[in-house]
């Protein structure tokens, strides 16, 4: 695939960033597009490897190793070399439902098992399927298509983040009639309001997916909340299946002193507050104008929430990793083709660093106590270094003596992951979960307990991966409508 060679004449090479002072000014995407000739000489750099890892898609030291969803990759980077672009497009969409949600959200587990990584920076994959999918739309090869035959099933999706849409729009293209229900205003879930807008813009790109899957006639109920507004009994008795896509959206607290002061926030209600206020046209619920953040948590929700601060004008921002600092190369226990633990700089960091001269993360610091101020609310915020000791077969962060610091803080937020699915709707239906909380489901077959309700995404699996949650959607979509059907042509 690829130029013979091409990896040894080009060099890996990404398009430029908007300037970070520069786009921290609005909530636009802050990723500039790459001229075609560049993005050819990228996908020359595929090498005809023979074991294309890139599109394995296995758990391998509990870290994701290639593409889940089984991308063609080498085929389309070959097309896309040649300047095939709509070829290049119709193999990006025999496996990916939405390539535009990846091609910008993804960390590209692809790339960290790329062959090519073993003596070189690896190919670009996350960024020439970004430009494939945006050709394609730009092109018009992204339209409706029409479903030529209906079964006369029913099918209740039940939440409307990348596992439901993924579920949702295989089981249309099988002729199914099929319900997406959300319980927000809008559609998306953690793509809607827990991605910020310069990440992932909500009108030109999600709801614009939208907009197609509903064409195709797929339809989509919200501010309708199942268990709550519309009855789970009824649920079982209209329609002849239900799948279960609700997502892991129980936060992980923080036990520590002072826990209950106002002015402590989880994460994905600031995100949310942020991006609802945007599109309302409004004032932000949870703000950090003016205020001295402390972000706990290191990882990607905690890096759109220091981009989110500095856009809304914040004093000062700092984030809090347990983790000691990766180093700047693999280690001889983190070989290929596992993902790469190595030091990054995404794009919040960049952002704050811009700002303030130097990056936000400080690095095996874990919070002690929150403290409260004259008015009641948080002002501070006590840490500690940490060292991770050997105890009981796992290293576990002991705090180190007389390394205490105060740091000022009005505004803290809690980034440090999710532990399962709500309860309320699973109780109600009677599923039952695994010893981690989430809906008890086998990889084979994506059913519950419940003869006629499968599950997929985080609520099955656990907090993961948007293209993880897509191949989950895919996978119970399949087996889904096999059970209705007693067989399936889903892939």
């Amino acid at each position: 695939m690829g130029k013979l060679k091409g990896f040894m004449e080009y060099r890996r090479a990404l398009p430029a960033d908007r300037e970070p002072l520069e786009r921290i000014k609005d909530w636009q995407e802050f990723h500039e597009k790459m001229p075609e000739e560049g993005l050819r000489d990228q996908g020359a750099r595929c090498m005809d490897c023979g074991t294309p890892y890139c599109h394995t898609g296995f758990m391998l030291s509990g870290m994701t190793t290639g593409c889940p969803i089984h991308n063609l990759i080498p085929e389309w980077n070959d097309y896309v070399y040649k300047g095939f672009w709509q070829d290049a497009y119709n193999r990006l969409a025999k496996t990916n439902n939405f390539p535009e949600f990846t091609g910008r959200v993804c960390p590209a587990p692809c790339e960290g098992s790329c062959v090519l990584g073993i003596i070189k920076p690896p190919v670009t994959i996350k960024n020439i399927e970004y430009a494939i999918i945006e050709r394609a739309f730009e092109e018009g090869w992204v339209e409706p298509k029409a479903i030529a035959v209906r079964t006369g099933k029913r099918v209740a999706v039940i939440g409307s983040g990348p596992a439901g849409l993924a579920c949702a729009d295989q089981l249309n293209k099988a002729g199914h009639s099929v319900t997406v229900f959300e319980r927000d205003d809008r559609f998306g879930g953690l793509m809607m309001y827990g991605i910020p807008n310069m990440k992932l813009d909500k009108v030109k790109v999600v709801e614009r997916r939208i907009e197609i899957m509903k064409s195709e006639g797929i339809t989509f109920m919200a501010n309708t909340g199942v268990g709550t507004d519309y009855p789970a009994g009824k649920l079982l008795e209209e329609f002849d299946a239900v799948v279960l896509c609700t997502g892991s959206t129980r936060p992980r607290d923080l036990a520590a002193e002072g826990r209950n002061i106002p002015g402590i926030h989880f994460a994905m209600d600031f995100l949310r507050s942020g991006t609802k206020a945007l599109l309302d046209g409004k004032e932000p619920a949870i703000s950090a104008a003016g205020r001295n953040v402390v972000v706990i948590g290191g990882g990607d929700t905690g890096t759109d929430c220091v981009a989110t601060s500095i856009r809304q004008g914040c004093k000062s921002v700092i984030q809090l990793e347990i983790l000691p600092k990766p180093p700047k190369e693999r280690q001889p226990d983190n070989p290929w083709p596992e993902w790469p633990k190595v030091f990054k700089v995404d794009y919040g960091q960049e952002e704050a660093a811009a700002l303030a001269g130097e990056d936000p993360r400080r690095y095996a610091m874990m919070t002690k106590k929150f403290i409260a101020g004259d008015n009641g609310t948080v002002k501070a915020v006590e840490v500690s270094k940490v060292d991770w000791i050997m105890q009981d077969g796992r290293f576990v962060p002991v705090p180190v003596p007389g390394t205490e610091e105060i740091v000022p803080a009005d505004l803290i937020l809690l980034a440090m992951g999710f532990i399962g699915p709500e309860e309320d709707l699973l109780n109600q239906l009677q599923v039952v979960r695994d010893e981690r909380s989430n809906i008890k489901a086998t990889d084979k077959c994506f059913r519950t307990n419940h003869e006629k309700i499968f599950a997929a995404g985080d609520a099955r699996r656990g907090q993961s991966l948007v293209v993880w949650a897509i191949f989950e959607g895919r996978s119970a979509a399949r087996e889904c409508d096999r059970y209705l059907m007693g067989t399936t042509n889903l892939p």
